[in-house]
């Protein structure tokens, strides 16, 4: 590509990027800036890599930086990475940090990246597709990186942005505020900028951001209409288990690999995610049923299309994105009855948890109960736990410990004792 064009993007880029004050800060772990590996960090369009780059950046005195995405550089290929490196120097001396986001859109970046790595530069990237990272990184970059996935704001980093004390027991009061926070996340989910924003019309752009950049172009898909129809059906009926065969007769599709593979698209942009049910053979938890579950209830609620609410889906999808926030190997079980959500470590199911509104109801009580203890007598478990919105309780049922959480102090208390 034109060296002065370059040139120009690296020195108004970097520009903008020292620039930026005004952020929502993400959490970040002490062991990225201190790792010696690549570190890649990943995650769905405007959940806050960049941000992240931002404050890692804050820990270095100087560095090289280029975002990628700049429709400046859409003729940049991997022959220019050296002609990118002399520009580095030339502007800036001789750095040994390298900043580099949505670095995927260009072919061959790996074997650049790992040539650097073995040169001695600490590099951070970022990258909106998983598959892409992943399948790049299994080749090249394999025992010299560590990857982060970024998710939009947890709850606990929702009540953080909010300057709200996060504690064991709340007065009268302070519960009141909770709850409220805690429904307005319901509502508009954890993307930095609406959580800032407050605006709806932000989740619904962002929807159709994702589809036709990071979908339609990106894997030029042809069948538009019926795609997106096809995401609009998952992204209304989270948590429900879907049949790639059905949803092709459902919605017209010519085949069932075209179904699974529209599936597999939407989750390597991280839109949506597909959840197994738990089997000891890989090729029968392949051919089961899959759970569906959106990366933000906020997407779910500004874009989806719903007769009613229904608060439990969202509890339960909620619950399902804290699990893969912890990086856990998760499943659903399906048995003589169902529970939603058992945890596997190493070889065996270490926990079972069951997600719910209210138990308030006998015949509610008695469905989440059963499906529970049916996961914990499959996998000799001595205890589970229901998650629902608001009640707390513990109690042994045929001899089985079952400890009921309000999801608030999931969220917020148990999941980080862990």
């Amino acid at each position: 590509m034109d060296k002065d064009i370059l040139e120009l993007t690296i020195i108004e880029q970097r520009d903008s990027f020292e620039n930026k004050k005004e952020f929502l800060k993400r959490s970040l772990d002490s062991n990225i800036c201190s790792s010696k590996k690549i570190i890649v960090i990943s995650g769905i369009r405007r959940c806050g890599k960049s941000t992240l780059l931002k404050q890692i950046s804050d820990n270095y005195s100087n560095y090289y930086y280029l975002n990628f995405e700049d429709e400046r550089l859409i003729d940049f290929d991997y022959k220019d990475f050296n002609v990118l490196l002399e520009i580095f120097f030339k502007l800036y001396g001789e750095q040994k940090i390298i900043l580099f986001d949505e670095i995927q859109n260009i072919f061959g970046w790996e074997k650049f990246v790992r040539r650097l790595f073995e040169d001695g530069y600490k590099i951070f990237i970022t990258g909106s597709n998983a598959k892409l990272l992943s399948s790049e990184i299994a080749t090249t970059l394999t025992g010299r990186n560590l990857t982060k996935q970024l998710f939009p704001f947890s709850f606990k980093e929702f009540l953080e942005y909010n300057d709200f004390e996060i504690k064991e027991i709340y007065l009268t009061k302070e519960k009141s505020k909770l709850m409220k926070h805690l429904n307005k996340y319901f509502q508009m989910g954890g993307f930095p900028e609406v959580v800032k924003s407050d605006d709806v019309d932000e989740l619904k752009q962002l929807y159709q951001d994702t589809i036709i950049k990071d979908l339609l172009v990106r894997f030029k898909i042809r069948e538009t209409k019926a795609f997106r129809e096809l995401v609009l059906y998952l992204i209304s009926n989270i948590t429900n288990k879907i049949s790639y065969n059905n949803l092709k007769v459902n919605l017209g599709f010519s085949s069932t690999t075209s179904v699974k593979n529209y599936v597999d698209f939407l989750e390597e942009v991280y839109l949506l995610f597909s959840l197994n049910k738990f089997d000891y053979s890989i090729k029968k938890q392949m051919n089961n049923d899959r759970k569906i579950y959106c990366i933000d209830c906020g997407l779910v609620n500004a874009n989806s299309f719903k007769f009613t609410e229904e608060r439990g889906k969202i509890l339960e999808n909620i619950v399902f994105l804290e699990l893969k926030r912890k990086n856990l190997d998760i499943y659903y079980h399906g048995g003589l009855k169902e529970c939603d959500f058992v945890v596997k470590e190493g070889t065996k199911i270490t926990s079972a948890i069951q997600v719910c509104d209210s138990m308030d109801l006998i015949e509610t009580r008695k469905r989440e109960v059963s499906g529970l203890i049916d996961a914990m007598k499959s996998y000799k478990l001595k205890e589970g736990i229901i998650i629902t919105y608001d009640t707390e309780d513990e109690f042994f049922e045929e001899g089985f410990k079952i400890q009921v959480v309000p999801i608030w102090k999931y969220l917020t208390l148990v999941m980080y004792k862990k």
